[in-house]
């Protein structure tokens, strides 16, 4: 009877994720539209920040209570998750072209921010107050540039005839819907998104556990792709709308909140251990993102051989999570 309540849960779960992503990034795409931001902006600000939730709420929640021995493992597991399986998995939909602000400005600063994680950690082998606040402050400065960067790409975009006020048309196959429609799509989104994810976790857990499967290794696996799951959700349906440049913003930007913000919280709160473990992670994250970095920069496009190579190269690294 537990076993069919937590499958029950599982699709559930699994609902609210597809429907949440599905409101989300419409109500998002329309306040980019409507507001003349570029889609890439929209999915490295609202997206990104709505998708990291929930490693910001577990991180927070671990802090609080004085446990954070995951709090690395967490954000740098999901960060190498987002940028493998959530561009892998998007690149098989739809070619993600890179434009070349991207390519030499958020890219490279996703890359910063793993450098500067490695480097602090390893100085005191865990993550202090004076860390955080660092990152916090790094955080307030990526913000400034985003609101900079919304400024500029107003003025360059804005079109000469206004948008109308109220009521739904078409333009560029993106549906512009009322203001205050977007942000209920947004808000509506970002809940059923979380409690999705939730759902998904809690009974995916405990299927496992009744399978016999350890505490570790639905830890690495079911949690850790718990936490990436809005990411995964909301960039495949940006991808299959269309909004290529949504998909790789919301994976860029989440990767920066996630070591900016979400360890900034947290060892602003609580210092952070940071295990030799973490350190490898770290610098196979480094990799990662160069490897992908050029696949981008050869062809200013991550097609769909390339996805494939990424989620094979995921694999490899869950095999070797396991055997560790």
């Amino acid at each position: 009877m537990e076993l069919v309540k937590s499958i029950i849960i599982l699709v559930i779960g699994f609902a609210l994720l597809m429907k949440g992503a599905d409101y989300f990034v419409e109500g998002s795409s329309s306040v980019a539209k409507r507001l003349y931001i570029p889609s890439m902006i929209i999915g490295m600000t609202i997206v990104a920040m709505g998708t990291s939730l929930p490693e910001c709420a577990v991180s927070v929640t671990a802090s609080l209570a004085g446990n954070n021995t995951l709090a690395v493992s967490n954000v740098v597991g999901s960060n190498i998750f987002n940028l493998m399986v959530v561009c892998g998995a998007c690149a098989l939909f739809a070619p993600l072209t890179i434009k070349k602000d991207t390519l030499v400005k958020e890219f490279p600063l996703s890359i910063i921010c793993a450098v500067l994680l490695i480097a602090l950690g390893y100085l005191g082998m865990k993550l202090g107050h004076i860390d955080g606040i660092v990152f916090l402050i790094l955080f307030a400065g990526y913000l400034v540039w985003m609101i900079n960067s919304v400024k500029k790409a107003r003025a360059v975009h804005k079109e000469d005839e206004l948008m109308k006020e109220s009521g739904e048309y078409v333009e560029d196959e993106i549906r512009i819907i009322p203001m205050w429609k977007s942000i209920l799509f947004i808000v509506g989104g970002m809940i059923a998104i979380k409690f999705g994810g939730d759902f998904v976790v809690d009974s995916a857990s405990d299927i496992a556990l009744s399978f016999g499967l350890s505490q570790t290794l639905i830890g690495l696996t079911i949690v850790a792709l718990g936490t990436s799951l809005p990411e995964l959700v909301t960039s495949i349906v940006a991808a299959r709308k269309n909004e290529v440049d949504m998909a790789l913003g919301n994976v860029i930007g989440s990767n920066i909140f996630n070591i900016l913000l979400v360890l900034g919280i947290a060892a602003a709160i609580s210092p952070v251990g940071f295990l030799m473990d973490n350190i490898v992670d770290t610098f196979i994250l480094i990799i990662m993102s160069s490897a992908v970095l050029v696949f981008a920069w050869t062809s200013k496009v991550i097609n769909r051989k390339e996805g494939i190579a990424m989620l094979c190269m995921y694999a490899v690294y869950m095999v070797y999570i396991c055997m560790r």
